[in-house]
């Protein structure tokens, strides 16, 4: 049996301990180290170099996104797995294209959360059922300040094709794996998808695109 060495990282220790409890109990897991913050998860990790670095999304020091920078930055196969206990921020998507390499929330079951740990273990991108649902329901409540020219401003085949695997987790350069092009022209699709939905960014733009029922989430 393959053993999946892990770096848990949350500045409360109850949680550390819990989830230290919850994780021993698979037989493929060993738990590694415990860092109470960011900056101590990104020490840690270069000394211990474990499999994977489990995360607290908000931490002193370093954020959880910002220690999975730094991690891949001395360490590119250590994988990164965020957990957040705070409504899904809008941060999500980009954050898997920064560094990490999967999303959960804390209410994510112990039986989930292992098979998250052993999908991205494995090499995979993992968004949490949790993570996507509350996408789908952010992207279902009124526009505050919809743009005029969303509705007049239609993407082309190749943009909704881009578009559709944008709301997934995958990153720019697997999403040009998919469709045969290179990361750099998904990008200049990306930036073309931003423009006609007036949006700024990718997570902005997937959820415009599923208010106004462009794409779906299955």
């Amino acid at each position: 049996m393959t053993q999946i060495r892990i770096l848990l990282a949350d500045d409360h220790e109850v949680v550390r301990r819990g989830l230290s409890l919850v994780l021993r109990q698979e037989p493929d897991f060993v738990i590694v180290g415990e860092a109470q913050n960011g900056a101590e998860a990104v020490q840690l990790a270069e000394e211990l170099l474990p499999d994977l670095v489990l995360l607290d999304w908000k931490m002193p020091r370093l954020n959880g996104l910002q220690a999975a920078q730094q991690v891949k930055e001395f360490a590119p196969q250590i994988r990164t797995l965020l957990l957040s206990g705070a409504p899904v921020e809008t941060a999500v998507l980009d954050a898997l294209e920064n560094g990490v390499d999967g999303f959960v929330h804390k209410d994510i079951s112990p039986r989930n959360l292992a098979h998250a740990i052993r999908m991205v273990a494995g090499g995979k991108r993992y968004l949490g059922q949790e993570i996507t649902q509350a996408l789908i329901a952010r992207s279902l409540q009124p526009d505050p300040a919809p743009a005029a020219s969303q509705t007049h401003t239609p993407l082309s085949e190749r943009e909704l094709e881009v578009l559709t695997l944008m709301a997934t987790p995958a990153t720019y350069r697997e999403i040009g794996e998919q469709l045969f092009i290179s990361e750099e022209t998904v990008r200049t699709y990306a930036k073309r998808i931003f423009t006609k939905l007036n949006q700024p960014n990718r997570t902005q733009a997937v959820i415009a695109a599923l208010r106004l029922g462009v794409i779906s989430i299955q």
